[in-house]
């Protein structure tokens, strides 16, 4: 198994139907509790021990989570709200160099992640198919429908908890 990715790659899928998106957003909805229960109890040399080599640690894996997920309830807000518009990304590898990212306490990103994520999923419930279809012009993807972005931030929560996840498992802890 390649350590970077847990669950393997995101990619986005097509003809994801309104059930579908439904699970798409309850996957969303279920990652910060998620997230909350792979540190729990996790003591501050644990959380500063990266997952792998060369890789985040479980505290800067909870920060980025909490800086990626807001930007992406912008980029959905965005993506309704103006017609097509230009997101933009950020350079998420120096962000989590940043002190807060390296060493703030997860529970202040847990709790951002807890009200992002509320606001977020009442939003997205609100959306129906036409909505879902609109687009975003991403400067790394290019254009990406808001089933798209449902599509990787469904994967990217799954996916940073498996990170934290599996080096409990690895470490016994």
């Amino acid at each position: 198994m390649d350590e970077r990715y847990p669950i393997g790659k995101w990619t986005p899928q097509p003809g994801v139907d309104a059930e579908a998106c439904a699970a798409l957003i309850q996957d969303i909805a279920a990652a910060p509790p998620a997230l909350a229960a792979a540190v729990a109890g996790l003591t501050d040399e644990q959380l500063d021990t990266p997952y792998r080599p060369g890789g985040w640690t479980p505290r800067q894996i909870v920060h980025h989570v909490a800086d990626s997920h807001m930007n992406a309830y912008i980029r959905f807000k965005l993506g309704v709200t103006e017609e097509q518009p230009a997101i933009k990304t950020y350079d998420e590898k120096s962000w989590a160099e940043t002190v807060d990212g390296r060493g703030a306490p997860v529970g202040i990103s847990l709790g951002i992640l807890d009200g992002v994520h509320r606001r977020w999923v009442q939003f997205l419930r609100s959306l129906d198919g036409p909505a879902f279809r609109r687009t975003v012009q991403h400067p790394e993807y290019g254009p990406m429908t808001l089933t798209d972005l449902l599509q990787l931030y469904a994967w990217h929560g799954r996916h940073h908890t498996a990170h934290i996840t599996g080096l409990r498992q690895r470490r016994g802890w």
